[in-house]
């Protein structure tokens, strides 16, 4: 049996290697946090979401959305293209989103192009455990919102995918 992962135990590349991808082509999350001295708490996924959400929440708007931007279209060309990092392909595989039908993927593209043209960047959803109606539901509602709030929802549903991701790599 394979002990526990413990990321206060690794090296500052095997730690990035590892859980760099936690947030979407953003390593400087982890990067950063490691740098700053990873606390007891970091041994778990809930106390190193805490800490890598910690970086996210003092970084620069810019870097914030930075971060938001480097997320893919739900449904979109880059799916289709099969360009997805394996993490994102695996949730939106999950959702059933890799098996829409025609119209369904007409759906999501409108949907997609109208929140960026709406808010400038992408929808993010975490949407391990979720449906395609759920999402399509989600879509529709938060298209309503003014830019601030969804602002603060992209980077929450950014947080709750990490989450997801680290409660794959951490007990």
């Amino acid at each position: 049996m394979t002990p526990p992962l413990d990321p206060r135990a690794l090296s500052r590349d095997d730690f990035v290697a590892t859980f760099g991808g936690v947030f979407e082509h953003s390593p400087w999350i982890a990067e950063a946090a490691f740098d700053a001295g990873l606390p007891a708490e970091a041994e778990t996924a809930a106390g190193l979401h805490r800490t890598l959400c910690g970086v996210l929440r003092a970084a620069s708007r810019a870097r914030q959305q930075a971060l938001i931007d480097a997320h893919p279209d739900l449904a979109g060309r880059l799916a289709l293209a099969g360009r997805l990092t394996a993490e994102s392909g695996k949730e939106q595989a999950s959702a059933g989103l890799g098996a829409l039908t025609d119209a369904e993927r007409a759906r999501f593209t409108a949907l997609n192009d109208a929140y960026r043209a709406r808010f400038g960047f992408p929808f993010i959803m975490a949407v391990k455990g979720r449906g395609k109606d759920e999402i399509l539901a989600a879509f529709e509602r938060r298209l309503g919102n003014d830019s601030e709030a969804e602002f603060a929802e992209a980077l929450s549903q950014v947080e709750r995918i990490a989450l997801l991701r680290l409660e794959d790599l951490l007990p």
